[in-house]
């Protein structure tokens, strides 16, 4: 089991996050209140680790022979991201085990070296049949920890 050090999110910085992407913002994403969705940050966390995981497979997640079930997420808004914002979101891997992954996720705004939210995201490697937690596949965890930082 090897683990990431812990950074206080306010102190994280976007080089800290070896896997990033940029997401445009569309008008369809802001909410009532003039700021993204948290609905949608939730989506564009999901979107950044099953591409990462199918670009590491060189397939869908869905063909590995074993699923990845998210167990525990959750994030922390630092600052609003408006529509006129352009995004980029970062990935690291805090945690490796022998079933499960636990990734960090930043969400920078413009140039910013400090994120505007950072969200963590859990899961468990299962069986396809039985959904019993079994070994995460040697590709995916070797990519997990080629992103720890």
């Amino acid at each position: 089991m090897t683990e990431a050090t812990e950074t206080a999110p306010r102190d994280l910085r976007i080089e800290q996050f070896p896997h990033q992407r940029d997401y445009p913002i569309r008008w369809a994403d802001i909410d009532r209140y003039g700021h993204l969705n948290n609905a949608v940050q939730y989506l564009m966390m999901d979107t950044l680790i099953n591409d990462f995981v199918a670009d590491a497979a060189g397939m869908p997640p869905h063909h590995l022979p074993a699923v990845g079930l998210v167990v525990e997420t959750g994030c922390l808004y630092l600052q609003e991201i408006l529509p006129t914002h352009r995004l980029r979101l970062g990935l690291r891997c805090l945690h490796t085990g022998s079933s499960s992954i636990r990734y960090q996720v930043g969400f920078f705004i413009d140039t910013s070296e400090t994120p505007a939210a950072v969200s963590r995201f859990s899961v468990v490697y299962a069986d396809p049949q039985t959904r019993r937690p079994t070994a995460i596949p040697a590709v995916i965890k070797a990519a997990a920890e080629g992103i720890r930082s």
